[in-house]
């Protein structure tokens, strides 16, 4: 007779066995930075990207970002983050925000009372990089912020990671409704970045990629007329859009369902796994080495663990490894 917990305790033991499966697939395909010795929980299989943001509606959005080199030469480059970070146990773990610094450390007397009066609110900033600004002036960022990804807890930080990588068209926009089309760099924009600056600065003219201070170029969609590349981008309804944006508190339910149809004609919502396997995937929707890519960067986007993580499983139970 197999019991609920039986069940319950097979499913743990596949949901411990795959953090092992993603430490040994990065060293075997080139990431071995993705599994660091004293990273013994994977963190920084998810938190070493920048831009990884959460958006909160209470108070703006939370970087999530560690910067993996700057981590391991602070003091606490020697500790592994649970230790500090003790309530977790589980991806997602929103909402567990609780730290105990006196679980390994800091556990005696004058120490031990003076750690519990400091505030930690601030205490990975000079190692987290997110852009504060992109001068974006389609008709999305109108009424969308910078980071739009809310509603589902469990992939929204992921999802707005993209903001610095490509434009919202890439996986929104109705394809079927457009002719023959192909995936490029747009013309860059001007980034304000806090921490260092990330992603992809373009330039057509020399065909080279570098990072930027204060520019980055993102993936979108092109079009060909009359024998030239023309850019789809939600550009032309920017003018309405602001116009509905700031009448909008006058406008009866009626009139509003109306402008968001109107609006939203040409987007496709996507289930996240059809939306990441477009992309993180064998029939990538991108050609990566077209866009510039090297072969083992291509190698990495095709065969991204996070992928897996985000598409196979609601809730993931990290493995204690190493005998921990």
């Amino acid at each position: 007779m197999i019991t609920l917990t039986t069940v319950i305790r097979e499913k743990m033991k596949t949901y411990h066995f795959i953090l092992w499966i993603v430490c040994w697939g990065s060293l075997l395909t080139g990431n071995a930075r993705d599994c660091l010795a004293l990273d013994e929980g994977g963190c920084l299989t998810c938190h070493q990207y920048p831009g990884l943001v959460r958006l909160e509606k209470d108070d703006g959005f939370r970087v999530l970002h560690v910067d993996e080199a700057k981590y391991a030469r602070s003091a606490h480059g020697k500790i592994d983050c649970r230790q500090c970070h003790t309530p977790i146990h589980q991806v997602p773990h929103t909402g567990l925000t609780a730290v105990d610094c006196t679980t390994h450390c800091h556990q005696k007397g004058k120490e031990k009372e003076q750690v519990k009066k400091v505030s930690l609110k601030f205490f990975h900033d000079q190692e987290q990089s997110f852009i504060m600004h992109l001068d974006d002036k389609t008709a999305c960022r109108v009424c969308h912020p910078l980071y739009p990804h809310s509603e589902n807890k469990w992939v929204r930080a992921f999802l707005n990671m993209h903001t610095g990588f490509m434009v919202c068209d890439v996986c929104h926009v109705k394809k079927e409704n457009l002719p023959a089309f192909t995936y490029d760099w747009k013309e860059t924009e001007n980034a304000y970045f806090s921490g260092e600056p990330f992603g992809t600065y373009f330039n057509p003219k020399t065909k080279t990629a570098h990072k930027s201070e204060h520019f980055i170029s993102r993936i979108a969609l092109f079009v060909k007329n009359n024998g030239k590349k023309q850019l789809i981008i939600d550009g032309e309804d920017t003018r309405k859009a602001n116009e509905y944006h700031h009448n909008e508190k006058n406008l009866t339910p009626d009139q509003k369902a109306k402008g968001l149809d109107y609006f939203h004609r040409h987007v496709a919502k996507k289930e996240i796994s059809i939306a990441c396997d477009e992309c993180h995937s064998s029939h990538s929707i991108l050609d990566f080495k077209q866009l510039g890519f090297d072969a083992i960067k291509t190698n990495h986007l095709v065969t991204m663990d996070i992928k897996g993580l985000v598409t196979k499983y609601q809730t993931f139970y990290f493995p204690e490894l190493l005998g921990k």
